[in-house]
């Protein structure tokens, strides 16, 4: 079984292991592949794992021993899943990996931005506090979560979690889903879409990247959040028009963003969001916890093997 991992850096940039995997064929790793390197790198593999490289059509047609493509994250829309339907090629992805870390990053964002952890850190070692004439100091808004609405767009594994988290916060919570009313905890109220974002104080997206929901947040709906609302995504960075947002943030229209995804990854460095007013980004970091990331690869070689077996497990193009 001649297995290629195309980009095995960004969940094991060395502090894992793929020994498991290397147990299930004669495996090749590579950190990272470039277009112009895929193809070569591919040939006579019947398994290819991959992150974010990139397998069109094209490629998958070109490589007749391909029976297997592995997605190493959640998202899939890097491979043309119907091309390989098309082979009969399988195309397995990672599910729910990472719930817990990335509904963790929503409330380090949420709780940074409403108490400026990290202003006031640095505040603090450049001296202000030591020279300060009170025993405190801050110069920005401290905000309490409690009694705060949060509204929550996609009630899946990661919205459902950040829910939970926001319920034990004391805050108010509404989802816009799919899910009816009778199937949702009595904690959560289910709200439509522009309602959640003129009510809600806290906006958090964990909706898919669908042509419907490509710029969900986009300058209309913008207008309606309140002046004081924060906008939280750790979801897909099309879900949002960066420019709009940027505007919206820089006029003051509202407070503030917490972003770990942008469309570009990494970003241009003219993305408006880099240096607009009370935004704070992180570099696609929420799903990376080491305990996430040794789930996301104890379950690549669990599919892997169940493939192996003939019982595939998490195929998304069947």
């Amino acid at each position: 079984m001649h297995i290629v991992i195309l980009d095995g850096y960004a969940a094991n940039p060395g502090d894992l292991s793929w020994e498991e995997m290397k147990q299930l064929g004669n495996c090749v790793i590579y950190d990272r592949t470039s277009p112009a390197e895929v193809l070569e790198r591919s040939r006579g593999a019947e398994i290819l794992l991959t992150n974010k490289t990139v397998l069109n059509a094209d490629t998958i047609n070109a490589l007749p021993n391909l029976r297997y493509i592995g997605v190493l994250a959640t998202g899939f829309n890097i491979v043309d899943t119907e091309a390989a339907k098309a082979r009969e090629v399988i195309v397995t992805n990672i599910p729910a990996y990472s719930t817990d870390s990335v509904a963790q990053m929503v409330f380090a964002h949420l709780l940074n931005i409403c108490q400026q952890v990290q202003h006031h850190s640095e505040e603090v070692r450049k001296g202000r506090w030591s020279n300060n004439p009170d025993f405190c100091f801050w110069d920005t808004p401290l905000i309490e979560l409690r009694g705060k609405k949060m509204g929550i767009v996609g009630l899946g594994h990661t919205g459902s979690r950040t829910a939970r988290i926001a319920i034990a916060f004391g805050m108010e919570v509404y989802a816009y889903t799919s899910k009816s009313s009778f199937q949702l905890p009595h904690e959560i109220k289910k709200m439509e879409l522009d309602e959640l974002f003129s009510e809600c104080d806290v906006i958090s997206l964990h909706c898919p990247l669908t042509p419907d929901t490509r710029e969900i947040v986009n300058a209309s709906r913008l207008s309606l959040m309140k002046s004081t609302a924060i906008l939280i995504n750790t979801g897909r960075g099309p879900l949002v028009n960066e420019q709009d947002l940027a505007d919206a943030l820089n006029e003051g229209r509202i407070y503030a963003a917490g972003l770990d995804v942008l469309n570009q990854e990494p970003p241009h460095a003219d993305n408006p969001l880099l240096t607009a007013r009370n935004c704070y980004i992180t570099p696609h970091i929420a799903w990376a916890s080491t305990a996430a990331r040794e789930r996301l690869m104890q379950i690549a070689v669990e599919n892997v093997k169940a493939y192996i077996e003939g019982k595939t497990m998490n195929v998304v193009n069947k």
